[in-house]
């Protein structure tokens, strides 16, 4: 099923689950069992990041193929960063042949240890360039889904630049997008008026990431350059060392957070579940959402 159809038709809120790739056979296989658990949710979708660079090319059609015979529908991640322009082709018409019908168009993060995106000499810049490909070859047989940026993509030097390039993506083919995660909704909902007042109309989800360990919390928004609001921060700050008590704050907070996207009518949430499933569960079941239900 595309996501723009699941989104159109929709009875209520969508809830999606985002993984990262596994890196051994066991966490591989932990992997598909916490998405066994969450497919008691009815997620409209869920997807598995793609690695660094193109680096796990080939896994990721293997997982998209597993995802389908669980019975979900797979949003498969493609990035340029790292790729030749070959390369990205050959591995969207894998993803196709598959059977995959949605597809999250990414430009892609710089190597680990460097600050800037360097494209490749036969590859693409920008992800408005792989939106534009998909597009070019397969029309309407597939659903694409891109990035969007509460406070900016890291990147950009301004609110504003990174609206221009998200509009780039838009006007080149997106269906759908997702945000990085926030913390705080009030950059969503500035975000979301901002692009509407440009012109942009289609859904763009809000992506939430229940908080459950601090120190990798900060790991996260150093990179993707999220805020943590303060007196959340303070919170975390005191129970850093007791991981019952951060779980607690983080699922709280997410509470609060999807509660109130709820309450606003937002298409529907997607969850960054860091391969787990009690924090996500937990915040649904908070919700008034149940298994099976």
């Amino acid at each position: 099923m595309k996501i723009r159809d699941l989104l159109k038709n929709r009875q209520g809120p969508l809830f999606s689950f985002e993984f990262f790739p596994p890196k051994t056979a066991e966490g591989e296989e932990a992997l598909f069992r916490t998405m066994a658990e969450l497919k008691a949710f009815r997620p409209a979708f869920v997807s598995i990041t793609y690695g660094a660079m193109g680096s796990t090319r080939e896994r990721s059609v293997a997982w998209a193929r597993r995802i389908l015979a669980l019975g979900l529908t797979p949003l498969a991640h493609l990035t340029v960063a790292g790729q030749s322009r070959e390369e990205v082709e050959e591995v969207l018409g894998r993803f196709v042949e598959s059977g995959v019908e949605n597809l999250l168009a990414l430009r892609g993060d710089p190597p680990q240890g460097e600050r800037v995106f360097r494209p490749h000499p036969e590859g693409f810049r920008y992800a408005a360039e792989l939106v534009a490909l998909i597009r070019a070859r397969y029309g309407e047989g597939v659903s694409v889904g891109g990035a969007a940026y509460p406070e900016g993509h890291p990147e950009s030097e301004s609110l504003q630049a990174d609206l221009q390039h998200f509009k780039a993506k838009v006007e080149a083919g997106l269906d759908f997008a997702i945000t990085q995660l926030f913390f705080n909704n009030a950059h969503y909902f500035g975000f979301l008026e901002r692009a509407r007042r440009m012109g942009i109309h289609i859904p763009i989800l809000p992506g939430i990431m229940p908080i459950t360990n601090y120190a990798q919390l900060r790991r996260f928004t150093e990179v993707c350059g999220a805020s943590i609001p303060g007196p959340l921060l303070s919170q975390l700050e005191r129970h850093q060392d007791d991981p019952k008590a951060i779980l607690e704050i983080g699922v709280d907070h997410a509470t609060r957070q999807v509660a109130e996207l709820l309450e606003a009518g937002v298409e529907g949430v997607h969850f960054y579940t860091l391969n787990k499933s009690p924090a996500t569960r937990m915040v649904l079941e908070r919700l008034g959402f149940r298994p099976g239900a």
